[in-house]
This record gives structure tokens, C-alpha cells and sequence, in this order.
């Protein structure tokens, strides 16, 4: 077949989609560039598929705002119930374990999931009344969103339930499941220092995560308790991209004399500083030890393998997905519907790009060699 068939056939083909509303695993598959055959194992969870290839169908799955056949199947089966997802997270490998998760779960429960990006709050907050007027009775929001108290606001006008997952603080919506961001800062940091680390970087998260601002204050916590100074020239502001931890490992390696190690604030930017420390010819984890956050796919594609805390983001949605169906399913029983709350436990995870500082990165010219 020509060009010009292959185009029309494509241009048929996302005509029927249009017309017929939902898209596909079809559709899922083409913009993932895989068979059918990798989708369905993704959304079933399977294990045999490349990390990468993973990623690729989770963001078409967004892109598309995908909902799998089996739960859109139980909408014919009587009273049935129908959550969204929203998002608006820059992090590729936080949100294909957040998807993953909350798939996972919905398939189990047939749960109708719809999926949907959103820019900006005003831009969430306009979806979340078009869907509610659709139907949908429960929202699960993760951060910034979570952390948004007008768009928690908004969820309690609606007459909705909303599931926070990974907030700075389990206040705000009905149910929430999250970890201690702050002792597990604190006990990152308080690693680093065990190592003989005095000069460590710290790269903040988003400004409007108050998860950010818990784990800068574990970092800093740490740093007075082990009686080290705090150089203000060693903390910069990042946004949990990858982009705005280059920029921030860029400052940090400018610094003279620089840090011996850097406290990421999350797996992306923890990724970027190595990238940068490998520009500038120095050696992870010899010339600097470099630690991150979240323990997505991330932290152990790239070289060296980070050292992180595990957040369990695809069990966390998981139990989100449980907990918003129990209480929905209270809601339309006439119960009183109970706040639930998890805290769940986190990990510190060492690979290999920690160590003792050498007397190079400490400013010697002499090498340690050990």
C-alpha cells in the first residue's frame, strides 16, 4: 500500500475514534508505538515489559485519556461506580507508577477510571465540574493538585470525594495516604552525614508541594542536629523536573568550595545532577555522592544506580483506588462516610551513588586511595 493509503487508513481510523467517542487500546497502542498485546500486559500489570516501553504506553494511556475496556464494561452492569484521576505532574517516572498503581486497582474492582491531565488549577477545576456533572462521583488527586485547598474546596461542593495521594499533610480531603516526607528527609541526610559529608547541597521541590517544603525541613533538621552550618549558598530551588535540577545542580557545583554531596529532592532532578557532575568530569559517587527521592524507574535506568528513599507511589495509589470505592460505595448506602487515612512506610534505598568524601571533593589535590 502507497503513502497516500497508508494516510487515508490513519485518517479513517482516527475519524472512527472521534466518532465513536473513547478511544481504543488500539489508539493507546499506536501513540505508545507497541502492539495491542504490550498495552493489555501494562494495564494488566504484567512483568514482562521493558521499563521504557512502559512509560511509553502509561503517557499515551494519559494522553489519550484511556479507560480499560473491563471497567468500562461494568457501566452496563447496574449501579457501578465511576472515579477520575487527574494529574498535572512533570515527573515521566513518578506518574507512570502512579498510573500503574491506580490501573492496577481499577481493574481488579472494575472501577470505571477515566484519566485526564490538566495544566493549571483553573484548568483542573473546570474539568472536575464537567466530569462531575458526567457522573463521576470520586476524584483522586495527586500532587500539586492534593495540596491545592481550592480545588479541595471545589471537591466538597460537587458533592464528591476526593482521595489525596502523597500530600504534604493527610488534612484536607476525606481520605489520604502518604509517608513522613520530613523523617524521611531527615533520614536521608542524616545517611549522607554518617558518611562524613559536611558540605551537602539540597535541591527544594515545587513550591506548591507542601511535601517539598517537609522534606527541606528534614534536611535541615538533620544539618543542626549534627551541629553542621547551613550554607544558604548550598540550597537552591528546583521544581521536581528534570530541567530545574540541572539548573540547580549547576549553581551548586559553581559554588566554591563546592558541596561534597547533593540531596535531590526528588529521583528526576537526583538524575540531572549526576548528568551535570559527569559534564563537568567529576566522578559519582567519588568526586560527589549524589541522593534522590521517590525511588521511581529513574533512580535505577541511569549510572550510577541512585541511592533514594522509596516512596511506594504504585501501592499508595493502589490503596487510594480501595479506599475511594469503600467509600462512595458508604456514600450511596446512606452511611456516614469515614476520613481514611494511611501513612505508609518508606525506604532508604543505597546503591551506588553514595560515599565517604574523598580529599579531592573535600579540596585537596591529593586523592584519597581508598
Amino acid at each position: 500500500m502507497g503513502n497516500e493509503g497508508k494516510q487515508g487508513l490513519t485518517r479513517k481510523t482516527r475519524g472512527a475514534r472521534r466518532r465513536n467517542g473513547a478511544p481504543t487500546i488500539a489508539d493507546v497502542a499506536r501513540e505508545a508505538h507497541c502492539s495491542p498485546m504490550t498495552v493489555s500486559r501494562v494495564i494488566n500489570g504484567e512483568g514482562n515489559v521493558r521499563d521504557a516501553t512502559r512509560e511509553q504506553v502509561m503517557a499515551a494511556i494519559a494522553k489519550l485519556n484511556y479507560s480499560p475496556n473491563r471497567a468500562a464494561r461494568s457501566l452496563a452492569g447496574g449501579e457501578h461506580t465511576r472515579v477520575a484521576l487527574l494529574f498535572d505532574n512533570p515527573s515521566a517516572s513518578y506518574l507512570s507508577e502512579f498510573l500503574m498503581g491506580a490501573l492496577e486497582e481499577a481493574s481488579r474492582r472494575d472501577i470505571h477510571l477515566v484519566v485526564q491531565s490538566c495544566d493549571n488549577t483553573a484548568d483542573a477545576k473546570a474539568l472536575m465540574k464537567n466530569l462531575a456533572d458526567g457522573g463521576i462521583q470520586g476524584f483522586i488527586l495527586p500532587p500539586p493538585l492534593c495540596d491545592d485547598q481550592s480545588v479541595l474546596d471545589l471537591v466538597a461542593e460537587l458533592d464528591a470525594i476526593a482521595v489525596a495521594v502523597g500530600p504534604g499533610k493527610a488534612e484536607g480531603a476525606q481520605g489520604a495516604v502518604l509517608i513522613d516526607d520530613f523523617q524521611a528527609a531527615y533520614d536521608m541526610t542524616k545517611h549522607i552525614i554518617g558518611l562524613g559529608h559536611e558540605r551537602i547541597g539540597f535541591i527544594i521541590g515545587n513550591p506548591e508541594q507542601v511535601a517539598a517544603d517537609r522534606r527541606l525541613n528534614g534536611y535541615l533538621e538533620a544539618m543542626r542536629d549534627a551541629g553542621l552550618p547551613i550554607d544558604e549558598k548550598l540550597i537552591v530551588q528546583g521544581r521536581f523536573t528534570y530541567r530545574s535540577g540541572m539548573d540547580g545542580a549547576e549553581k551548586l557545583l559553581s559554588v566554591s568550595p563546592r558541596p561534597t554531596a547533593i540531596f535531590a529532592s526528588n529521583d528526576d532532578m537526583a538524575a540531572a545532577t549526576v548528568a551535570v557532575a559527569h559534564r563537568r568530569h567529576l566522578d559519582v559517587p567519588n568526586d560527589i555522592t549524589v541522593c534522590g527521592f521517590d525511588d521511581t524507574d529513574m533512580a535505577s535506568s541511569i549510572w550510577p544506580e541512585l541511592t533514594t528513599i522509596r516512596q511506594p507511589i504504585r501501592e499508595m495509589t493502589a490503596w487510594a483506588v480501595d479506599a475511594i470505592t469503600r467509600m462512595i460505595k458508604a456514600k450511596r448506602s446512606g452511611d456516614k462516610v469515614k476520613q481514611e487515612q494511611k501513612h505508609m512506610p518508606y525506604t532508604l534505598v543505597r546503591r551506588e551513588s553514595d560515599a565517604a568524601p574523598s580529599l579531592t571533593s573535600r579540596g585537596s589535590r591529593v586523592k584519597d586511595p581508598s
